[in-house]
Parts: C-alpha cells; structure tokens; sequence
C-alpha cells in the first residue's frame, strides 16, 4: 500500500447526501436526559414557625430587604418591621442584634423618606428595649450615629438630630458616656475650624467660626438654634448623670470601713406590736464587705481623659474654650441693635429663643464647673478669661424683654406689675433668660473683687429687687434661680 493510499484511507471525507440526515460524531455527547424536581419539606420547617406579618414576610425577609438598591423596597421593610415587632414583640429579644445593627445603618441613608421610617421604627424600639438589653449594642449605634452628623449631606445631619433626640430620651446615660465624641459633633455642625498660615506657623490652638450654609432648606440662625437646642438637652443630661454619681459616692462614703454601722432607729412599741421589723447584715452595712484585690475595669477609674469625658478637668476647660467664642458669636447675631430703649432690651422671639439656648448652655457648663475639686480655681480661670466679653455682650442691654404685637387683651396676661414676667407664645420665659444671666455673671464675682464690679453688680441687684417686690407668681425654675443670685449676692456682699 502506498503512502497516498494510506493517507487518503485515514483521512476519508464524508459525502452528504440531500434529505439525509447527518451523521452523528464519534465523540458527541448523548443528552437525551430528563431531571425531575427534589422536594424536601424540612428545609422549610424552621422558616414556617416566625411569625410574618400583613405581606407574608417574616423577620429574615425584611431584614434581607435593608440592602436593597430601592428606596422604596427598604422603606417598605422598616415599615413591615414596625406593625410586626407591634404585633410580635418577641421576636424584638429574639434578633434585637440584626434589628439594630440594620436599622442603625440607615442613619445615613440617601433617601429621607428610609431615614423617616427609620427614626420612627427607633422610636417604636425605644419604648420596648430597656437600657440594659441595648448597652452591648449602644456603641455601633453612636457609631452611626456620629456619621450622620458629621455627613456632607443636610438632610442627612439634619435627621441625626431627631435620631439624637430619640436616643437622649430613652437612653441618656447610654450617650452621654460617649460625650468626648458628640460634643465634637456638636461643634462641627454649626462651625469649622479657621486655617490660616499664621495659625499653622504658630503654636496656638486651632479657632472655630460660625460656618454659613446657603444650600440649606432652613436659615443659619435657625439650624443654629436646632443645634444648641439639642446640646442644651444633652449637657443636661451629663449634668444629671454627674448629679447621680455624686449621690452614688457618697454612698459608697456611708459603705466605706470606716463607717461600717450604720444607725438605725427603732420604735420599741411599734416593734413590740409587730409594726416595725429590723433586719440586721453581717457587717452592719447596707452592701456586704468584699475581701478582694480585684476589682472590675469601670469601677477601678483607669479610663484615660479621652474617656472621662466632660468630667476632666482638662476635657471641660477645652470644651469651653471651644465653644464659648461660638456662643458669643451666635448672641451677637441674635442680639438687638444699640438703638434699644432704656428700660429692657425689646427682642424678636425667634432671637430670644437662640438668646435663651446659649445662656442655658453656658449655666449648664458653669454647673460642670463645679463639680470638680479645685472649684475656686476654676472660677477664677472662667473669670480672667471671659468675665470682659460677657460684660460688653451680655451686660449691655439687660435687661431683657420680648417685643409684642399681640392684641391688648393678652397684655394684661401678667397680673404683676414686673414688665420682664411675660411668656410668649414660643414657649419662651423672658424672666427665666435674665435670671439665667444673673446667675452666670454673679458666679464670676467675688467678695475680693466687690469694687471692681461694682458697676454691673448694681444692675443684677435692682434687677433682682424688683422682682423680689413684684408680687408676680413665679414658676419652681424662676424660683430656684433667683434663689441661687440672690444667695450668690449675699455671700459676696453680705452689709447689704
């Protein structure tokens, strides 16, 4: 056989006929095959017992549909979640971790109407968790919440508010441990730092000015009083923690060995008559003495000042020196024109709103002051460097009064005959705001500096007289704050 025979032998080409079918390869693959579907109803059995609710949708699903592309789907399920965790409360304690972390993360959401439906589920949530159930999971959500309002968006920093008002309060000792966070929060949504060469070049400390947004819905002055607003609220809200612990000290004084028993007082008759029952401890004490070295991390004090929040020292003074010169400026702002009368400084009521916020911010960190050891220090730091602007600022149209246009049946709304007791509509004591300023220049005074400040320190006294002598009814605030000037005014010059 010869080689061009083999060759063409190995190498045949198949001729195909017309109307025949061609022929199947060699090496094709048979799939003539036919599947049928599985079934297996256990895989669905632990699925079928959580509870759904009006759409059939359990608390997998509307979880699953948080990470959805559309607003829509994701507004849906917050709103799905709410009218099932109403109807299925058990089911909060259940998947309380998935429920947070997931509703948490749509703080910072695009969309408004999500992060509405979000504020309204969490406070649905508040009202059913306790503080004790969501402290593991409390600091994810000042996590988010922190980048809601440190968020390029408006919209955005603008709803972290109502998240911030919710969570202040259900949860105030929950946030306000995490003070040395949102007070910087705070200063950053109505002000940004002031860089300059000379201040780069230099060693002194980083300014802050009143930032001005144009882009937002609602005027500066207006998102200013937002904000300080909510710092009002939380700083009372450290001011009242403080408060607690101090109490909890001095318990713990009562428990200490040093004062081991502790005296009880008994009524033999009554105790004779089966009225009265005395139980005795071991140790005399109300808690049981404990023989240990150790002791647990938060009970122990080894938080660093960074932790410690506005109960440093160190930490309040650098809050105030940040945040006083923005308060003076926004009371300038708000302040009426040199123009006033005389007698009492006519004020808008929009002005005074924001005028009442700053003077209560700055009552509230003169309270923190005090809580400290080296009070006296304290006072004379805060007097030698801000005693001169809060003279020239606050001093120089007191007092103050709100400028009506109501009808004349609603002047004779005060009954005395003080022209600084009126209460406008806005919710606003116009007494209270002066009280309040009394009370916070007075505290800078002294017995040593009488003298000195003898010029403003006559305005607070015939201002405080007159409304000893008014005869008007006064509320338990106005009460407690002229109670504290003028014990304040007592001590400082006590001839008169």
């Amino acid at each position: 056989m010869t080689k061009k025979r083999k060759h063409q032998e190995d190498f045949q080409k198949v001729k195909l006929k017309v109307g025949k079918k061609k022929p199947k390869l060699e090496n094709a693959t048979d799939t003539t095959f036919k599947t049928k579907a599985i079934q297996i109803p256990e895989q669905l059995k632990e699925d079928g017992v959580l509870p759904t609710q009006n759409r059939k949708l359990n608390i997998k699903d509307l979880l699953s549909q948080m990470h959805h592309y559309s607003p829509g789907v994701k507004q849906n399920a917050l709103l799905g979640l709410k009218d099932l965790l109403s109807q299925y409360p058990f089911v909060i304690d259940a998947h309380l971790s998935n429920i947070i972390s997931e509703v948490a993360a749509v703080f910072t959401d695009k969309d408004s109407g999500v992060r509405g439906a979000a504020v309204h589920l969490l406070q649905f949530l508040a009202s059913k968790i306790r503080a004790e159930q969501i402290a593991p999971f409390f600091p994810l959500v000042s996590a988010h919440l922190s980048s809601a309002m440190t968020h390029i968006s408006e919209g955005i920093q603008e709803d972290s508010l109502k998240v911030l008002d919710v969570l202040l309060e259900a949860y105030p000792a929950l946030l306000t441990d995490r003070s040395s966070i949102l007070l910087k929060n705070f200063v950053e949504l109505i002000s940004h730092q002031q860089l300059s060469k000379r201040l780069k070049s230099s060693r002194e400390k980083l300014s802050w000015m009143l930032s001005v947004n144009p882009n937002r819905r609602i005027t500066s002055q207006q998102w200013r009083l937002n904000v300080l607003t909510r710092l009002k609220k939380f700083l009372q809200a450290v001011v009242d923690g403080s408060s607690e612990k101090e109490d909890e000290g001095l318990q713990e004084q009562k428990d200490s060995p040093h004062s081991v028993r502790n005296p009880i007082c008994v009524s033999w008759k009554g105790h004779a008559n089966n009225q009265q029952h005395i139980q005795l401890f071991e140790n005399g004490g109300l808690r049981p003495k404990i023989n240990s070295s150790f002791r647990l991390r938060s009970l122990a004090s080894v938080m660093d000042s960074a932790e410690k929040g506005l109960s440093s020292a160190e930490n309040l003074k650098g809050f105030i020196e940040v945040i006083i010169p923005l308060l003076i400026e926004c009371w300038i702002e708000a302040s009426p024109a040199q123009s006033a009368p005389i007698l009492g400084n006519l004020l808008e009521s929009e002005y005074q709103q924001l005028m009442q916020q700053v003077l209560s911010i700055i009552h509230l960190l003169w309270k923190l002051t005090k809580r400290h050891d080296e009070t006296y220090k304290m006072e004379l730091w805060l007097r030698m460097n801000y005693l001169v602007d809060f003279k020239h600022h606050f001093m120089r149209h007191f007092p103050y009064s709100l400028q009506e246009t109501v009808k004349h049946k609603k002047k004779d709304s005060c009954k005395g005959g003080n022209r600084y007791c009126m209460t406008s509509s806005n919710s606003v004591d116009h007494l209270l705001l002066n009280l309040t300023l009394c009370d916070i220049m007075v505290s800078l005074a002294s017995t040593s500096t009488l003298q000195v400040d003898s010029g403003w320190l006559d305005m607070i006294r015939k201002f405080v007289t007159e409304t000893l002598q008014d005869g008007s009814r006064l509320n338990s605030k106005q009460v407690n704050r002229l109670l504290g000037v003028t014990w304040r005014l007592m001590q400082i010059q006590q001839n008169k």
